[in-house]
């Protein structure tokens, strides 16, 4: 009888694979045949997202990670705003975390920027390869494919920053020096989870590179933290978490030696989605805390 057991568990995994496989094929194969309807740049990241899929189902045979960016291409074939693979999203190696976090922080940074409208292909490829490099270096297993997708990101992310880099004029004629321009703001974005003002690993790692951007809890650097929440839930209710993630940011702050004097914060509650969505849509993009830097 147990060896009858053992055989019906082993039957049943075996079916469960096989619609794993056959649901991440059909997902694969709608996404070849898929057209976009979007703008440049989610045109661009079905592309980039079909040759992940493609790769990883006919080199790899990984349906598994096949179904996972044809999901994403067919969202963004769609015309969806696709954001790239959170860090939570895979079981990373420890050591790899750091610097995960930072290279994400960097991207998302530049698609808020603008990056989406004036360098669409080379910010899709950004995305996917950071994707990529999530992907592989969870696996770690294969120093080359990891090496390949990390570099492909590096790359993608010089060439977007030279798009978005202020143009060069010709220079105009000789005229007195007019009085220095006060220092542009420094934007850094901290996310939260649904429903949460609690600052996860993630966020912590950016708030240190917005103190180590101020020159540490020394220097004058005054700062702005704005909360804000998605459209899901009530909004006054949202409008009070927005000010708890705020609040949360200034804590964070004071932890690192930024006196509370320096910090000045508010929340938005729906308002000012960093994504529009329809009421009562969760967005992790939208449920964020941004710090200004005023110098």
């Amino acid at each position: 009888m147990k060896v009858l057991r053992t055989y019906g568990i082993l039957a049943v995994l075996a079916v469960l694979g096989g619609c794993a496989v056959a649901s991440s094929g059909y997902d694969v194969n709608n996404l070849r045949k898929a057209q976009p309807s979007g703008d440049a740049f989610t045109s661009a990241l079905t592309g980039e997202y079909r040759n992940l899929a493609n790769y990883e189902a006919d080199e790899m045979v990984d349906w598994r990670d096949a179904g996972y960016y044809s999901r994403k291409g067919l969202r963004a074939a769609a015309g969806e705003n696709v954001l790239p693979q959170p860090i939570s999203g895979r079981d990373l190696p420890a050591e790899y975390v750091g610097e995960l976090t930072a290279a994400r922080g960097d991207l998302v940074g530049v698609l808020f920027a603008g990056a989406r409208d004036k360098a669409p292909a080379p910010a899709a490829r950004a995305q996917a390869m950071f994707d990529c490099w999530m992907e592989q270096q969870e696996e770690n297993i294969q120093p080359e494919h990891i090496a390949r997708c990390r570099d492909g990101f590096n790359a993608a992310m010089k060439e977007v920053k030279a798009a978005m880099a202020p143009k060069a004029m010709a220079a105009p004629a000789p005229a007195p020096a007019p009085a220095p321009a006060p220092a542009a703001p420094v934007r850094f974005v901290v996310f939260f989870p649904f429903d949460s003002a609690e600052v996860t690993n993630e966020g912590m790692a950016v708030i240190q590179r917005a103190v180590n951007a101020a020159g540490g809890g020394s220097g004058t650097v005054e700062f702005t933290a704005t909360g804000h929440a998605d459209r899901a839930g009530d909004e006054r209710y949202n409008l009070a978490l927005s000010l708890r993630r705020a609040e949360a940011v200034q804590k964070a702050l004071a932890t690192r030696n930024i006196a509370n004097d320096r910090v000045s914060i508010g929340g938005r509650g729906e308002a000012e989605n960093a994504v529009p969505t329809a009421d009562g849509v969760r967005e992790q993009a939208n449920r964020r805390v941004e710090i200004i830097l005023l110098r």
